[in-house]
């Protein structure tokens, strides 16, 4: 049946090129889906009668399929439960892996109270726990967590209440790592629920504290944060506050005994800050000799006249420890930048913190290639590499780091990511593809990087991630990326503007290596993409379980089909893809689009089938997240503008 439902589907996908479907083509397809939903359904009778029957999995030995899925990753969750149904045998095994798991992450997608129900009843005790909290209530938190649980990790909480969040430490006193991720746009009279005090007293052994708040004024909750600053138990190591206020920060280190209290534990901090200063800088440093990773980001607007300079990059050097820094002015449309950092404090870091591993530097519009090569010469250990919005980063920093003798830190470099670097060219990745053991390479918005820098960067056999969006690549250069025997998992070809269905069909045809690791694509912003380049796609990436498609106006209704009867797709993004029409809520039923988790859909004709429509699918679907919000896939961030 599936063969002849290929011919008729690619007979109907050549007389669609360029104009629009007729009526009779539309019933076509509908008589398709028809008979695709009256096949499974034949199917499921026939597992069904299969369970009463004396099938070849009955004969299978329990224990042997007891021994086999207690050693599935514990990730395969979801993979589990959908053999539930398909046998006795197979339920009787599950069922036992299942209460076996000690740890579980449900953060892919968001499950509705009723099925998270169901999963916990088939449950043992949990002592690690996470989950993507979009959809649940307080009463499905509290029936789950308990005394057993050292590790909470509660993502997009926009449902749960604040007075749950603020007991987590009560209800569960041996917690070692927790992480709350809640939305700041509410009503400001509950965010006086907040109250974290009493919850952490009862947190004696609490190591990893992250707390998160997306979308709210800091102003709003800058009281709370100070509360939480105040009522840090003596055993945390690592705290992760967003946002965070400066002010607050200062008087928490200027104020207490930090070195006594905190000084040999609290060793990795990462804030969201309104603003970064020297005085603010010194205080930590001075505060906590032990420091290893330090993460501050500065989310403000505006420039401010006390602004991070040389003299607070200088006081790094006092951290002797330093593996990890991260300094992040958060890019706005005023392009806000450290304008009073230069060269002189690059020098300076780089004398005083030679051990680092992992540096992110962003917004440093002072700073040259003479700054960046000092660190990464001195930095012989250093493994991950991001640069960020650095406009006099030239080709230069990384020749001169090659010259005369290439130190150490090529050798060991394994993360690359140059963003928005527009003076950076196809000579400066030359360089970088001296570095044998580069895992990632990030390009985003590198304007002028473009095909002849392709070959080398092929030849990087342990490269799995490689992000060319906004770059000048063109389908010449993808021919190139095709000869790759690097294990690609993700691919960012976004805003190539370049790049049409043939560069796609170069990349993929041959069955080349890249077809077969590939599992994450993005070919967004590309007005050139048509349905050809996505039925490329669904026929020679054979693992592919991501794809974003946003905003190419010449993706159809057959695209959406295609995928669908791909299977295999957990998220896949069509947001602002005018070319699809109303009848594509059909294509969301099932049988089509198996396993399907996540799927963008804002700014298209298929929003018009309303809230009703949507209900439809999620019952149908009860682990399916429909966007229609414009979020990017997954709704990491943006789910707590959603309208639940």
């Amino acid at each position: 049946m599936f063969k002849t439902t290929r011919t008729r589907t690619a007979n109907i996908n050549k007389s669609h090129q360029g104009r629009k479907r007729s009526s009779l083509k539309w019933r076509e397809r509908r008589s398709f889906h028809d008979m695709a939903h009256k096949t499974t359904t034949t199917r499921t009778t026939d597992v069904t009668a299969t369970r009463g029957g004396d099938s070849l999995l009955e004969r299978i030995p329990e224990n042997l399929l007891n021994e086999i899925f207690v050693k599935l990753e514990q990730e395969k969750l979801s993979t589990l439960c959908s053999l539930l149904c398909v046998s006795r045998t197979l339920e009787s095994s599950v069922n036992t892996a299942l209460s076996t798991f000690s740890s579980v992450d449900l953060s892919e997608f968001s499950v509705d109270p009723q099925t998270f129900d169901k999963i916990r009843r088939k449950l043992g005790n949990i002592q690690k726990l996470t989950l993507d909290c979009l959809r649940l209530t307080d009463s499905s938190i509290r029936n789950f967590i308990g005394p057993d649980v050292e590790e909470l990790n509660l993502l997009k909480c926009s449902s749960l209440s604040y007075k749950l969040l603020s007991s987590i430490g009560i209800t569960c006193p041996n917690l070692r790592v927790l992480t709350l991720e809640f939305s700041g746009i509410i009503d400001k009279s509950t965010v006086f629920d907040l109250y974290f005090k009493s919850s952490f007293e009862n947190c004696r052994f609490l190591e990893s504290l992250k707390i998160k708040i997306r979308g709210g004024d800091i102003n709003d909750y800058s009281f709370m944060l100070l509360g939480i600053y105040n009522s840090l138990p003596k055993t945390i190591k690592f705290l992760k506050l967003q946002p965070a206020s400066s002010l607050d920060t200062l008087v928490f280190f200027r104020t207490l005994p930090i070195p006594a209290t905190f000084g040999h534990k609290l060793t990795q901090i990462s804030l969201v800050l309104d603003t970064i200063t020297d005085l603010l800088l010194h205080t930590i440093t001075n505060s906590l000799p032990l420091l290893t990773d330090l993460d501050l980001k500065h989310q403000s607007p505006s420039d401010t006249s006390d602004d991070l300079s040389d003299t607070g990059i200088q006081s790094l050097i006092n951290c002797k420890h330093l593996t990890s820094l991260s300094l992040i002015r958060i890019r706005h449309h005023n392009s806000t930048t450290f304008k009073r950092t230069t060269d002189m404090g690059f020098f300076l870091l780089s004398e005083g913190c030679k051990q680092l591993e992992s540096i992110r530097l962003s917004g440093f519009s002072k700073v040259t290639d003479a700054g960046f090569t000092s660190i990464l010469n001195s930095c012989s250990n250093l493994k991950k590499l991001e640069i960020q919005n650095a406009i006099l980063l030239t080709d230069l920093t990384f020749q001169y780091v090659n010259k005369p003798k290439p130190p150490k830190v090529l050798q060991v470099l394994q993360e690359v990511r140059l963003w928005s670097c527009s003076l950076i060219t196809s000579e400066g990745v030359h360089e970088l593809a001296k570095c044998t053991d580069l895992k990632t390479l990030d390009l985003f918005g590198c304007k002028n990087v473009s095909d002849s820098c392709l070959l080398k960067v092929s030849k990087l056999n342990l490269l799995t991630s490689l992000n060319l969006s906004w770059t000048n690549v063109t389908d010449s250069g993808l021919l190139t990326l095709n000869q790759t025997n690097s294990p690609i998992e993700f691919l960012s070809l976004r805003g190539c503007k370049r790049v049409t269905d043939e560069g796609i069909s170069n990349l993929l045809s041959n069955k080349g290596q890249i077809g077969k690791s590939l599992s994450s694509l993005d070919i967004s912003h590309n007005p050139e993409i048509t349905d050809f380049a996505i039925r490329i796609i669904a026929n020679f990436c054979v693992k592919l379980v991501e794809l974003c498609i946003r905003n190419c106006c010449q993706v159809t209704d057959v695209s959406m089909e295609v995928l669908g009867l791909k299977g295999g797709i957990r998220r896949v993004d069509f947001y602002n893809c005018s070319g699809l029409s109303v009848g594509c809520f059909e294509l969301l039923k099932k049988p089509l689009f198996r396993g399907l988790r996540w799927i963008g859909i804002g700014r298209t004709r298929v929003v018009c089938v309303g809230d009703g429509g949507f209900e439809e699918i999620c019952r149908e679907r009860r682990w399916l997240t429909v966007c229609v919000d414009g979020c990017e896939v997954g709704c990491h961030d943006g789910w707590q503008f959603h309208k639940f």
